[in-house]
């Protein structure tokens, strides 16, 4: 299977239509009828509009078709029995409303108490789980999905291009994002992506990170029935 074939099962998987992912991208309509593998330049385009897919699954087939695990209500619910059953719901889940929760939470975390434990299928090595708010990652993440996270403990060993959620304290003011990071053409400096069109990167110094998580999975509850 190649490139463009892989790129057929991505949208397919996503529910969107041929006609409208050549629109968005402005390929010609005629670009997933070739069965031969893409250039780097579409291939690097489809990767920024769809940062959730995966660059090495698409030029290569290996890994994983996405790089964040997103479950269903069904796979919730499977996991909460088995992990009952075994005694496992050990993902600590937390709703924290203010930078100084999330900057102790982030730490040593000696004030914060989960509303309840969860646990999610093939995923390990969680510190906890919580609530997000706000829409720069939409809409592969909305306001009210819970995100489960591993903390880092030294902002240096960042991988780029994957997604964060990030404590900054600069000049006095603190900021809480969930963002891709990349590498900025600044020294020291790095780089926050959303996903949401409608805002927009920003900077801030590597110094500036009081606190960081690795996002390594989403849920959404789409029903509160």
């Amino acid at each position: 299977m190649g490139a463009t074939e892989r790129v057929k099962e991505f949208i397919d998987h996503k529910g969107i239509t041929r006609y409208k992912f050549c629109r968005q991208l402005g390929f010609s309509n005629k670009f997933l009828d070739n069965s031969s593998n893409m250039g780097t330049d579409k291939a690097g385009k489809i990767l920024h509009y769809y940062p959730d897919l995966n660059a090495e699954w698409l030029l290569t087939g290996n890994g994983n078709m996405l790089k964040i695990n997103t479950l269903t209500e069904e796979d919730i619910y499977y996991s909460q029995k088995k992990d009952s059953e075994d005694g496992n719901f050990n993902i600590p889940l937390y709703d924290i409303s203010t930078a100084e929760g999330i900057k102790d939470l982030f730490g040593k975390n000696k004030n914060q108490v989960p509303l309840e434990y969860i646990g999610i299928p093939k995923i390990t090595d969680c510190d906890g789980a919580l609530y997000i708010a706000g829409n720069s990652m939409y809409p592969l993440l909305r306001s009210g999905d819970i995100l489960a996270y591993k903390k880092i403990n030294n902002p240096e060993n960042i991988i780029w291009g994957e997604m964060y959620l990030i404590y900054i304290s600069k000049d006095g003011d603190d900021f809480f994002f969930t963002r891709y990071i990349q590498q900025s053409d600044q020294d020291s400096f790095v780089r926050l992506v959303p996903q949401n069109s409608d805002y927009q990167p920003v900077e801030f110094p590597l110094s500036s990170i009081k606190a960081i998580a690795l996002v390594k999975a989403s849920i959404r509850i789409n029903s509160q029935f």
